[in-house]
């Protein structure tokens, strides 16, 4: 069979979403994929899902599995766990988010145990940031702090900094500094210009010194380590343009809780001397969407609780902590079902509908599961870079069963009162 070749095709590997991928397709299996990362690699796969319709783990049609899922959480509504996971496009999340609305159910993200505390830092203390292209056309000053892109985001260095030239940076890496922090277990990258290396119990104190300097009121002595930290202000505060770099999803080692809050002063502070930016990496699956989706929607990023008839903003009290306390009657598992153990365990004592790729191996047993294709993969639509920038997805193999399609319809279906369990 003749190969088929799809370029520009969005990789939500990883939270960078590169939009320059050629895509290689025979006999309906992806078979190459450039360039490549490890990272795209896995993602891609060879493009196949299953697509299975279970009602009580046997087949069934989808209009029988439709009805059933109805009922399920119809006749919970107002007790009802609506956690939208991975691999979703825009629309498809924001029929998640409808759903709901009508369920009058807490909505929540796979997003919001791991990246809520930086989120919620930056409600609190406002934040600089940029976009990727800005960083890639103007930095002139990186610093990586505990995080080294190459293992989890391994196009960011080659695209946006530091390696590519800019319309601002013409020499490329020759023309940047890069400053590598790492704290513990986060290490940074080892070919960096300048080198700190902190122990987790100095990086708050650490942050609070370099802001401390930055404001130009450090009167203090302080130790060998925290010294050569509060050195790299002026290079810092000297830049053209200064990006500190983080990673905001969890890695391997426990991160400060007041991390983030840290960076953000920080760079606060930077931009009284210059221009400063927080550039937070992201995890990909389309994660960030879903929280402007839910933005856009209800005014609040994650946490959201429709009970009452409209929406509260609950982040002291997220959906998986309600729902491994017994919180809710059945559950709407939207996209790739990848959840916490305790949660797995949570929801096989509640009805559960899951509904995206994978839902048919769902560990926990749903009632009603009904499998879907992969956002960018088969399914079009919008996705949205760690950076907030809305890109098209173009998805080089056919669906035979689109999410965005499915939980529109399950909708339609609520609204028309039908569906008896």
């Amino acid at each position: 069979m003749t190969d088929v070749h799809v370029d520009h095709v969005t990789c939500l590997g990883c939270g960078c979403g590169c939009d320059d991928i050629a895509v290689t397709v025979r006999d309906g299996r992806i078979i190459q994929t450039s360039p490549a990362c490890a990272v795209s690699r896995s993602w891609f796969g060879d493009g196949s899902v299953p697509w299975a319709v279970l009602r009580d783990g046997q087949p069934a049609p989808l209009e029988e599995a439709m009805s059933t899922a109805a009922g399920l959480l119809g006749a919970a509504a107002g007790r009802v766990l609506v956690y939208i996971g991975p691999d979703l496009s825009v629309q498809a999340q924001r029929n998640a988010v409808v759903l709901g609305d009508l369920l009058r159910g807490v909505v929540d993200t796979s997003t919001s145990e791991g990246a809520a505390t930086g989120i919620l830092a930056g409600q609190r203390r406002g934040r600089a940031t940029a976009t990727l292209g800005e960083i890639r056309n103007r930095a002139d000053l990186v610093m990586f702090w505990g995080v080294d892109p190459a293992q989890r985001y391994p196009r960011f260095q080659s695209r946006y900094a530091p390696a590519p030239s800019g319309t601002q940076v013409p020499n490329g890496r020759a023309g940047r500094t890069v400053i590598s922090v790492t704290i513990g277990a986060d290490k940074a990258p080892a070919d960096a210009d300048l080198t700190v290396i902190l122990d987790p119990t100095e990086e708050i104190a650490a942050l609070s010194l370099m802001r401390a300097a930055a404001a130009e009121r450090l009167g203090t002595t302080v130790g060998p380590s925290l010294q050569r930290a509060v050195e790299l202000v002026p290079r810092l505060a000297g830049a053209r343009y200064a990006v500190l770099v983080h990673d905001a999803d969890p890695t391997e080692e426990r991160r400060h809780r007041l991390r983030v809050e840290g960076l953000i002063g920080l760079t606060q502070a930077l931009n009284a001397h210059t221009r400063a930016a927080l550039l937070s990496l992201r995890a990909g699956g389309n994660r960030s969407g879903a929280e402007s989706v839910l933005t856009w929607q209800t005014g609040f990023p994650f946490a959201v609780d429709h009970s009452r008839g409209y929406p509260r903003y609950t982040p002291e009290e997220r959906g998986l902590t309600r729902l491994r306390r017994g919180g809710f009657q059945a559950a709407l598992i939207v996209g790739t079902p990848t959840l916490p153990e305790e949660a797995m365990t949570a929801l096989q004592r509640i009805g559960t509908v899951a509904i995206g790729p994978g839902a048919s191996r769902a560990a926990f047993g749903a009632r009603v599961a009904i499998d879907t294709g992969v956002a960018g993969i088969h399914e079009g639509g919008t996705a949205y870079r760690m950076d907030d920038v809305p890109l098209s997805l173009r998805p080089p193999l056919p669906s035979e069963r689109m999410a965005v399609e499915i939980l529109g319809s399950l909708a339609e279906t609520l609204r028309a009162g039908r569906g008896p369990a």
